[in-house]
């Protein structure tokens, strides 16, 4: 086996001296062709001493040799002159040093992002196409800029695939970390713009100066290590990219529970980069351009990377990058264009009327004659090149598909992008939507959550009057602070669901809102606010008895409900009205005993037109003893039913109407009676607010809620007539009081605390008046919080846990407290009868009762009329007597 390895290894060492032989060869035979042909300058702008310097000056000196060769009877021949440029200024310089000394027809570069505007308005200038294939802000577009020509794939379409990731794993919210250029910036606006439109946010945003140093870089992770978002993405070159991570790893931010992604600017360079780097990013997810593997590309790799050792035997580079590719891929296409628009036209610039040696003065520069032309040529050249297919779509490479690859040595592709199919494990028509396993930092196999909690700091109110919901008690002796209560247990039970869920233990940190008296340091509005000035007082959530409201959701983000609420008004009842001497009258409403008179007059005077050709007494004698009869007949057929009162068969069925019509008056009657004596006692001493705001009413609202604002913004009261109270006894003893007694008149609550006030005082007061809906009692966290929607699943599934819900409210409240509806009191207007609700009957007793009356007539008047027609017979005919 040595043996064979020893013979391999001179086998190579000999092919590489015969190539370089050759090359040496190629390179003299090619000077001397280079004499008999047209000669085309083209500038190149880069620092060989970086690592995509070196490369690009590696690759772009092969495409050279190699395009010549394969096309030897080429009448045209391209010469790059390669100037080095390491910051703006020495860019700009060489940049009009190749135009006004060598006239150079394109200038490929530059290298560093913040020079490219310069250089391509300085292109436009003197119409000559500005080629980069180094990364330059996706903000400088071709399409704006005619001679601008970009060799690199449309970041446009790499933030969808790095959106498309975070959709992927459910990731609602990044860190966004880039480094502080015009290239950092301008491909972040296109990626906080994607993720926006995708309801992905930001919770933080990073700029790392280049010139950072390695102590503020770590202040800076710091810093994001206390926050609950995990999923950075990272946008960087190379060589800050490659210190960063080295702290990464230091600063323990490379563990279980980490995400970070890189876009194409760091992935695409992965196999170049050092083992030390490599190591420290492993875990990593990149997205990077497409790279198909071919044949060509095995045998171009072994090629570059003898002329590597060539050009540069002490270079720390090793292997060549897609950059690499796309610089020599630009050199064949540069060579094609030349060829075919050279014949024609002269390959020179035309100097202006009044030339200037200065190679600073920038109003000297002349223009090219075949710039024009040549930049159309560029674009419409394709052919299949060592990157891929080579087309320019719009000024830049056209290309649909990106590598998502896992950072495992060099980078291991675990799936694909493309514009039409979205993420794919292969890029087969019958791939999967999906990604393929990827080994996570701190090599796990578990997709993280995207965040964590490294700290959960929640405030609560600080309650003395109302323990049934929230009681905070402090014990010296231990040093401890006990937190119980019905929110409290609610909170316990509802974490113990989201820590199962999540596999995670999170471990709240209670701390009251108080002040240096231990009495509560604000209202629940304040209290609140403190999650939006976080810096001040660290609450991440706030947990109580807090009312879910409209404008509370400007500043936090609620749960759903825990306990349904509302607010009502809790008032005194009134004196018993079973005191009152004419509570009799109240069943029946005026209108209604008018009608019962009306309908007694009516039927008896039906009766007596029915009765008066016939023998009765009881309708006979004076006319005042008639007339007595007519008010008296109604009530004297009901207590003396035993009588013959009339004699027709018509008045017996009337009289039999007006007993079923006042059977059902007098049961309505003993019915509304009874309910006024035993409901009425509960009727409320105030039911309209109108009369509460215009008379000299206070009305009280629990100290601290969002009710005092209630009732002077929606129900118009003024501040002045409010009263805070502060716990059951001070409401009690307000309402008992009322408003002339230093009291109140009525208490504005929500109905939780109403229910268990009534619980205990439900003799003395009631509610009334409409219920104002709110949304309830939920739990408080900061806008966006992911602990949001898992907190309000754990709530619902602990309230459809019946049995443990009812056994929470019995502990806090007693038997069936919080889940029976309020008792509305009835008012004795509101019981009393009205002669609308018997309108019907009164219809149809009159209707039988006219009925009646004209069957009777007609046997009445039916005796004269035959005396009539027989008279009038009788005269017709005299002669018969």
């Amino acid at each position: 086996m040595a043996t064979v390895k020893w013979l391999f290894l001179d086998l190579m060492l000999l092919f590489l001296l015969l190539h370089d032989a050759i090359a040496d060869h190629s390179e003299s035979h090619a000077e001397k062709l280079t004499e008999s042909k047209s000669l085309v300058h083209i500038g190149a702008i880069f620092d060989p001493d970086t690592l995509e310097g070196a490369i690009a000056e590696i690759s772009m000196s092969l495409a050279i040799e190699d395009f010549y060769a394969l096309h030897p009877n080429y009448q045209s021949r391209l010469f790059v002159h390669f100037t080095t440029a390491k910051d703006l200024v020495t860019t700009a310089a060489a940049a009009v040093d190749l135009l006004k000394k060598f006239q150079v027809q394109a200038i490929i570069g530059p290298q560093i992002p913040a020079a490219a505007p310069f250089l391509v308005e300085l292109g436009e200038k003197a119409q000559v196409p500005i080629i980069s294939f180094f990364e330059t802000s996706p903000e400088l577009s071709p399409a704006e800029h005619p001679f601008f020509i970009r060799v690199t794939q449309n970041d446009s379409l790499q933030v969808k695939a790095i959106s498309a990731v975070l959709q992927n794993f459910s990731w609602h919210e990044v860190v966004l970390m880039y480094e502080d250029t015009n290239y950092g910036a301008g491909f972040i606006s296109f990626l906080v713009d994607e993720l926006q439109e995708n309801d992905i946010r930001i919770s933080h945003m990073s700029k790392i100066p280049t010139s950072a140093e390695d102590f503020q870089i770590s202040k800076e992770l710091s810093k994001l290590s206390t926050m609950q978002t995990r999923v950075f993405i990272v946008h960087m070159n190379t060589a800050l990219a490659s210190r960063l991570f080295a702290l990464v790893a230091k600063n323990g931010m490379m563990s279980k529970g980490y995400t970070w992604i890189v876009t194409a600017c760091l992935s695409n360079s992965l196999n170049v980069l050092d083992s030390e780097v490599i190591d420290s990013m492993e875990g990593v997810l990149g997205v990077r351009s497409h790279l198909p593997k071919s044949k060509e590309l095995g045998l171009f790799d072994r090629r570059w990377k003898s002329k590597l050792h060539s050009m540069k035997p002490n270079s720390s580079v090793t292997e060549i990058n897609i950059s690499g590719l796309w610089a020599y891929d630009t050199i064949f296409v540069l060579a094609k264009a030349v060829e075919k628009i050279l014949s024609p036209i002269n390959p020179s610039i035309v100097n202006p009327s009044n030339p200037s040696e200065s190679t600073t003065d920038f109003g000297s520069l002349g223009f090219s004659r075949i710039g024009h032309i040549l930049c159309n040529q560029i674009l419409n050249t394709q052919f299949k090149g060592l990157s891929g297919e080579f087309h320019l779509v719009n000024g830049q490479l056209e290309s649909s598909v990106f590598e998502i690859v896992n950072v495992i040595g060099t980078g291991r592709v675990v799936g694909y992008w493309t514009s039409e199919k979205g993420l794919t494990q292969t890029l087969d028509l019958t791939s999967k939507n999906d990604l393929k396993q990827i080994i996570w930092p701190g090599d796990s196999t578990i997709a993280p959550t995207g965040w964590a909690i490294p700290s959960l700091v929640v405030g609560t109110p600080v309650r003395l009057g109302f323990p049934q919901f929230l009681s905070v008690r402090e014990d010296g002796d231990l040093n401890k602070t006990t937190y119980t209560g019905f929110c409290m247990e609610i909170f316990n039970a509802t974490l113990e669901i989201v820590e199962e869920k999540l596999g995670m233990k999170i471990h709240p940190q209670l701390v009251p809102y108080e002040d240096e008296n231990g009495e509560m340091a604000g209202t629940y509005d304040e209290l609140l606010y403190q999650i939006k000035l976080k810096s001040i007082q660290k609450f991440d959530a706030v947990v109580g008895d807090i009312s879910i409201v409209a404008s509370r959701t400007d500043y936090v983000e609620f749960t759903l409900p825990y306990s349904e609420s509302g607010v009502t008004m809790l008032v005194p009842v009134k004196r018993d009205n079973r005191h009152n001497m004419w509570i009799f009258l109240k069943p029946w409403t005026w209108d209604l005993w008018l009608a019962v008179i009306i309908a007694c007059i009516f039927i008896a005077l039906i009766i007596r037109t029915m009765e008066h050709q016939t023998e009765n007494s009881e309708f006979g004698g004076s006319p005042g003893r008639q007339l007595g009869m007519i008010f008296m007949f109604p009530f004297y057929a009901m207590v003396i039913p035993q009588r013959e009162l009339v004699v027709k068969d018509c008045s017996k069925f009337v009289l039999v109407i007006w007993l079923w019509l006042a059977f059902i008056l007098m049961q309505s009657y003993t019915a509304s009676l009874s309910s006024i004596l035993t409901v009425d006692q509960l009727e409320p001493t105030f039911a309209d607010l109108k009369k509460l705001r215009t008379e000299s009413h206070f009305v009280g609202f629990q100290s601290g809620s969002f009710v005092e604002d209630f009732l002077v913004k929606q129900l118009n009261f003024s501040r002045n007539q409010t009263r805070p109270l502060s716990n059951f006894g001070e409401y009690k003893e307000a309402l008992s009081n009322g408003s002339r007694k230093g009291g109140v008149s009525a208490i504005f609550e929500e109905i939780p605390y109403i229910k268990v006030f009534l619980k205990k005082y439900s003799s003395k007061y009631t509610t009334a008046g409409p219920i104002y809906r709110t949304d309830g009692l939920g739990f408080a966290f900061a806008k966006d919080s992911p602990l949001v929607s898992h907190f309000s699943q754990a709530i619902l599934l602990v309230r459809e846990n019946q049995t443990r819900m009812d056994r929470i409210e019995k502990k806090y409240f007693g038997e069936n407290v919080m889940t029976p509806t309020l008792a509305r009191s009835i008012s004795s207007e509101s019981s009393s009868l009205r002669a609308y609700n018997f309108g019907g009957l009164f219809i149809i007793v009159g209707i039988a009762t006219l009925l009646a009356l004209l069957i009777s007539e007609r046997y009445i008047w039916q005796k004269p009329v035959s005396l009539v027609n027989k008279y009038l017979t009788s005269q017709k005919s005299p002669s018969n007597e």
